[in-house]
């Protein structure tokens, strides 16, 4: 079934449509789930929750030609407050670990001088994305968006752990670099 078939389920409020985008995405969100929560039946519950989530946000919105990304930002977000809630006063050490890469590159949001608004932020992310080749672009969206672990990146990509590790390095850099070009206090 098509994305635009399975989003007009969710707007007929036909349930169903639950069903189809379990077919055509649950093992890829439940996957996505597992890469930041790192349990197998906690991912599965972040995919039911990311469902009901779905459910409750079609309509109004009506991602009929993005609908995987909208499943992925949802499940992400789900599985991100999961283990924040597992980990209140102790982070995960593989969290921090991606912190740490970033801190570096993306002003704190914690800095009242360094808010900005998360639609030009995000604009300024896009543009710096469409500015890699699509290698390394694709390194830079498994490593940060998918939380994939270096290993799982360099078996995708057939590439060395150490080819991985220098291309998000430099990524990491370019990024700063073109963050501050664009008026970004870091």
């Amino acid at each position: 079934m098509e994305d635009y078939e399975i989003v007009e389920l969710y707007l007929s409020r036909n349930e169903a449509a639950i069903q189809q985008t379990s077919e055509k995405f649950g093992n890829r969100l439940r996957l996505l789930a597992y890469n930041i929560v790192k349990d197998w039946q906690t991912a599965e519950e972040c995919e039911n929750d990311a469902y009901m989530q779905t459910w409750n946000l079609i309509p109004p919105h009506s991602p009929k030609s993005y609908l995987y990304a909208f499943l992925a930002r949802i499940i992400r977000h789900i599985s991100l407050n999961c283990c924040r809630e597992r980990a209140r006063l102790k982070r995960s050490a593989f969290v921090c670990e991606l912190s740490e890469e970033m801190e570096q590159c993306i002003p704190a949001p914690d800095n009242v001088e360094c808010r900005i608004d998360d639609l030009a932020f995000g604009e300024a992310i896009n543009g710096f994305l469409h500015t890699l080749t699509k290698e390394k672009r694709n390194i830079f969206i498994r490593r940060y968006w998918y939380l994939d672990s270096i290993t799982a990146i360099a078996k995708r990509f057939a590439l060395s752990e150490s080819k991985i590790k220098t291309t998000l390095f430099r990524c990491r850099n370019q990024l700063r670099k073109y963050l501050e070009k664009e008026g970004y206090v870091l």
